[in-house]
């Protein structure tokens, strides 16, 4: 449910549908890129204040990936992440969510948890893979 009521805007539906169309988790950057073909005077505040629209409203979620560039991913059920220390690609792990997870710590610390985030970091496979060939 949205928590506030916003005009309708066709840069945010386009923002929105073109992260729904890739699994990517690109950054502000790319998406004002890729949007400059049909908004010619698109600026990069417009991206930024849309795209801060759709995370409160829940349309998408915010991916802190350690770089100085944040993610952004339409894919909001809970699902986890692998973050690359090396070349900083942000994949989606395709393993189970660990049921009774917020349950458990709820329990355990007296807190209400609605959700939670998981993200692993380390050397993806392609980076492995050019370590290899270059030792």
């Amino acid at each position: 449910m949205n928590k506030h009521k916003y005009k309708r805007s066709r840069q945010r539906e386009y923002i929105l549908r073109l992260l729904q169309s890739t699994d990517r988790h690109p950054t502000a950057g790319w998406i004002h890129n890729e949007l400059k073909i049909e908004f010619e005077n698109l600026s990069m505040g417009t991206v930024y204040r849309n795209i801060n629209i759709l995370l409160d409203q829940d349309l998408v979620q915010k991916i802190e990936a350690g770089s100085s560039h944040d993610r952004y991913d339409a894919n909001t059920k809970v699902h986890y992440h692998f973050i690359c220390r090396e070349c900083e690609t942000v994949d989606d792990l395709p393993v189970d969510v660990l049921k009774g997870l917020n349950q458990t710590i709820g329990q355990s610390t007296g807190y209400q948890i609605d959700r939670h985030r998981l993200d692993f970091f380390g050397t993806c496979p392609s980076c492995l893979d050019k370590k290899q060939k270059e030792a």
